[in-house]
């Protein structure tokens, strides 16, 4: 299954392997004073996203038939081990999480 990464400043990265994905989120510890390039995701074909933002909140949404859902204070682990799982494909389990409705 193809995913791709969304890095901070937009850049997009195909099928990068999973050891890249640590470094992917300490993209958002640099340049704390830039608030409009917040966030970084993983896609996956199915069009499933994960985003994390710097402000803690980890969005969980369909691209294209919404239902976003949201939570907080997900550990860098916990982040690193999400966005595995959608990389696999394996959206059912991600489904399973303590999500809340909506974006925030």
């Amino acid at each position: 299954m193809a995913f791709h990464i969304t890095r901070r400043y937009g850049a997009k990265e195909k099928d990068p392997p999973l050891s890249a994905l640590p470094a992917l989120l300490r993209e958002l510890d640099n340049r704390p004073e830039d608030t409009e390039h917040g966030s970084v995701a993983l896609s996956h074909e199915s069009e499933w996203c994960l985003t994390v933002s710097r402000e803690g909140c980890v969005i969980f949404e369909h691209l294209e038939n919404g239902g976003e859902r949201h939570m907080r204070g997900v550990s860098d682990t916990k982040i690193i081990e999400l966005w595995s799982r959608l990389a696999q494909g394996d959206i059912a389990s991600i489904e399973c999480e303590p999500w809340t409705l909506g974006y925030k």
